[in-house]
């Protein structure tokens, strides 16, 4: 194989941005092989009868940590998207809550909810395979990307959303300053 995007530094260091003609070729292979697993989770899913058409996994140093799909109607909980469910169990199986040496293959791009999700976990790669476009076609809804923006459904729900204001917001804020020191997170 031969090299590419070689580069010569000031200090007269080489940094090779990619090593080998192949490299891209390879990692791609890759992550078909993985995304096909999470498509895999999205099929059990909806055969289970478990929830919509979303398959997740997550990945460390090549070894699958933890699958699943949607769950939503199995655990009566909205929140239960396959992102979400995958992450639950990779946490729970390494014990930590952070997974930043982990990727995550998700069948469908994210909500804005499994994108938070994904964020705070730390992972440290996401790969999807369709587009959002693509679920909202058979009828799955993009209101919180709707309201994320202030459009569509979550006008129409007339959905109320306020800051307190005065000593109860004071009073909400003065939690985190009085535990700073009590508690770290990472």
């Amino acid at each position: 194989m031969e090299e590419v995007n070689v580069v010569q530094t000031k200090n007269g260091t080489v940094s090779v941005a990619s090593a080998f003609a192949g490299h891209k070729e390879a990692i791609q292979q890759r992550d078909h092989k993985f995304l096909r697993i999470a498509v895999e989770e999205a099929y059990k899913g909806v055969d289970c009868e478990d929830g919509g058409p979303f398959g997740a996994i997550i990945v460390c140093n090549d070894e699958i940590v933890a699958r699943c799909h949607n769950m939503v109607l199995r655990n009566t909980d909205p929140t239960a998207h396959a992102e979400v469910t995958v992450i639950r169990k990779a946490c729970e199986k390494l014990n930590q809550i952070e997974l930043s040496d982990c990727e995550i293959y998700a069948s469908c791009e994210p909500c804005p909810m499994c994108f938070g999700a994904i964020h705070l976990s730390r992972v440290k790669r996401l790969v999807y395979g369709a587009k959002a476009e693509a679920a909202i076609a058979i009828g799955f809804d993009d209101f919180i990307s709707d309201a994320l923006r202030g459009t569509g459904f979550y006008q129409k729900a007339q959905l109320e959303i306020k800051r307190a204001d005065g000593k109860e917001a004071n009073i909400a804020e003065e939690v985190f300053e009085r535990t700073k020191e009590k508690f770290r997170m990472y």
